[in-house]
């Protein structure tokens, strides 16, 4: 039975503020994301891309319009559907988020406690190779003060991957990445959505990803203005 797509947004609008502060972010989005895919959003500042990302993400309530997260309608959503749906993501975020008092790989495998109890043997297998596929298989024991920028994001980015989302959603990735590893991150993807139909949406300014992608996505000023490949079916 074929789940359709993973992502499918009609007529959203949202907000920010309230009273005379109040300011429309977004305007009567439609978008469908196709499953397997990696999808860039650009667009110049402040032009939504986040806002977008974050509500499909389950971070923001859904205001006006509907956002269907892997089969479920998000507005109104229960609390505890929203809290289901999360763990089926993976977060990649600009800030690296990781624990300070944690190694690399002890930061990894907290991607997988959020799925319930599992054996900590596995736990440190999976943590491991996710770390080794994105060349940090010498930096496992070190904790984030002895890493670079660009090994913290990879961190980060392992993290997200550990747990075989269905569905990642990235702010600028790949922003504090040298080529070499930049490039792998966007191989990593790009393999996973050919292997397991694992989906990307990616906010980024990163040309070499511009190059790659499946589709890109243009807002401005809280409007779709371009679109490479609209999904048709």
């Amino acid at each position: 039975m074929d789940p359709g797509p993973p992502v499918v947004i009609r007529g959203l609008n949202h907000w920010f503020g309230a009273g005379e502060a109040r300011k429309q972010a977004l305007y009567d989005i439609d978008l469908t994301i196709a499953r397997g895919s990696l999808t860039a959003v650009v667009g110049p500042s402040g032009s939504g891309k986040t806002t977008v990302l974050t509500l499909v993400g389950c971070l923001r309530e859904v205001q006006e319009g509907s956002v269907r997260l892997l089969g479920h309608e998000l507005r109104h959503a229960k609390p505890n559907l929203l809290m289901l749906l999360r763990r089926r993501l993976g977060f990649i975020f600009q800030a690296h988020n990781l624990h300070d008092s944690l190694t690399a790989i002890e930061n990894v495998r907290m991607g997988l406690q959020v799925h319930g109890a599992m054996d900590p043997r596995r736990e440190i297998e999976a943590a491991g190779h996710a770390l080794a596929l994105l060349g940090l298989a010498d930096r496992m024991d070190y904790l984030p003060a002895n890493l670079s920028g660009g090994q913290k994001q990879r961190v980060a980015i392992a993290r997200a991957l550990v747990g075989n989302p269905d569905l990642i959603l990235a702010d600028e990735p790949t922003a504090a990445l040298d080529r070499e590893s930049g490039s792998n991150v966007v191989d990593i993807l790009m393999r996973l959505g050919k292997a397991r139909g694992t989906t990307t949406i990616m906010v980024t300014h990163d040309g070499r990803i511009l190059d790659r992608a499946d589709r890109i996505v243009t807002l401005e000023e809280g409007r779709i203005v371009a679109d490479t490949a609209p999904f048709a079916g």
